[in-house]
């Protein structure tokens, strides 16, 4: 299955669950649903998350001293189903807490509740047949990070791999805002478009609204996750689903 944006570029936007706890969580994700994010990433809290900055970091620590499991995250994926049915949602979790839970319980689970598939940020492809036919099973799209790095034969089998989207890391190292877009992103979204006719969503540094319209000259979808969860941190509980909102529409308004 693919996902599909009717507006490029698409935002997809992605939130640490429980941070600052699940409550909120919900409230932002429907905030920013409402204010035009087309997919919301439901990030797991993981112990160790070593694709992520700090920002993301300190958000996963506040949630897991919540304890927030990924149970809850495919609950609250469920709340948001029957509550914003047109909303694309994907599970974002580190292979850990999915092999903790089952992955066949996952899989069933996941699809149970209605989500849109899932992307483990740590799993590569050499160890992804299992979860890729478990999740295809269940209709539920794997979506895959393709590197700047990456070789053609590595990128053809990434996009062999995934379905609903491919995720295009827009430069090497871990996630954040950063003032200016790599421009190795551009040149991998073209490599890409040799290998797959998905989506192509670009993350890791989208941080503000010439970025994001940047993306729409080449690429499906950008990716806001860092500087989301700023927002939310700075924002606190209170005013963190209207401080969100804002931010969306500030960063989709030029959306073509």
């Amino acid at each position: 299955m693919a996902l599909t944006f009717d507006k490029r570029p698409g935002l997809i936007a992605y939130l640490t669950c429980g941070d600052p706890d699940l409550a909120t969580t919900r409230e932002v994700a429907l905030a920013a649903i409402d204010a035009g994010a087309q997919v919301i990433e439901l990030g797991v809290p993981f112990s160790d998350p070593v694709a992520d900055g700090p920002v993301i970091q300190r958000a996963s620590e506040r949630a897991l001293a919540k304890g927030v499991t990924l149970k809850d995250v495919i609950a609250l994926g469920r709340d948001l189903r029957k509550t914003r049915t047109h909303a694309g949602l994907i599970v974002f979790s580190y292979l850990n807490p999915v092999l903790r839970f089952g992955l066949a319980r996952f899989c069933a689970a996941a699809a149970d509740a209605g989500l849109d598939g899932a992307l483990l940020t740590d799993l590569t492809l050499e160890e992804a047949g299992e979860y890729v036919a478990c999740m295809r099973s269940r209709g539920l799209a794997t979506v895959f990070l393709a590197a700047p790095t990456s070789t053609e034969q590595r990128l053809r089998r990434i996009a062999k791999a995934c379905s609903g989207f491919v995720y295009a890391v827009s430069r090497t190292g871990v996630t954040g805002a950063r003032q200016e877009l790599a421009a190795d992103a551009r040149d991998l979204v073209r490599r890409l478009r040799q290998h797959t006719k998905l989506p192509i969503a670009v993350g890791f540094g989208i941080s503000n609204a010439g970025q994001f319209a940047e993306v729409a000259e080449f690429a499906d979808a950008g990716v806001v996750g860092s500087a989301i969860v700023q927002t939310i941190e700075k924002a606190g509980k209170a005013n963190a689903a209207r401080a969100v909102g804002d931010f969306v529409r500030g960063l989709t308004a030029a959306e073509g």
